[in-house]
C-alpha cells in the first residue's frame, strides 16, 4: 500500500464534474483507491460516495492505493488533485 497527502485546489471541491474526472481515471487502475477525509475512508472509484463526502476547496485529503498498479494510481491521483481536476 502507498499513500500521499494533498490539498484540493479545485474551486468546486469534489463535486460532480471534478469527481467524475477523478473517478474515471481511477476506475482504469488495477488496485483499490481510497480517499481519507474527515475521518472517513471513501471508495475513490464511486462517484456517488466521492460526491457525498462533501470535500471542499482547501481540504487536505490522503489518497491510499493498494494493489498491482498502486504506485501509478497514486501518482495519477495526486497529479489530478493538484492540477485542479481540469478546472484551472
Amino acid at each position: 500500500m502507498v499513500s500521499a497527502k494533498t490539498k484540493v485546489i479545485n474551486p468546486q471541491g469534489m463535486h460532480m464534474r471534478p469527481a467524475q474526472v477523478f473517478v474515471s481515471a481511477m476506475k482504469n487502475m488495477d488496485c483499490e483507491v481510497r480517499v481519507l477525509y474527515n475521518g472517513k475512508s471513501i471508495d475513490a472509484k464511486s462517484i456517488m460516495r466521492l460526491m457525498a463526502s462533501c470535500i471542499k476547496q482547501g481540504a487536505e485529503i490522503e489518497i491510499q492505493c493498494n494493489g498491482a498498479q498502486e504506485v501509478e494510481a497514486l501518482k495519477k491521483a495526486v497529479e489530478l488533485v493538484e492540477s485542479g481536476l481540469g478546472d484551472l
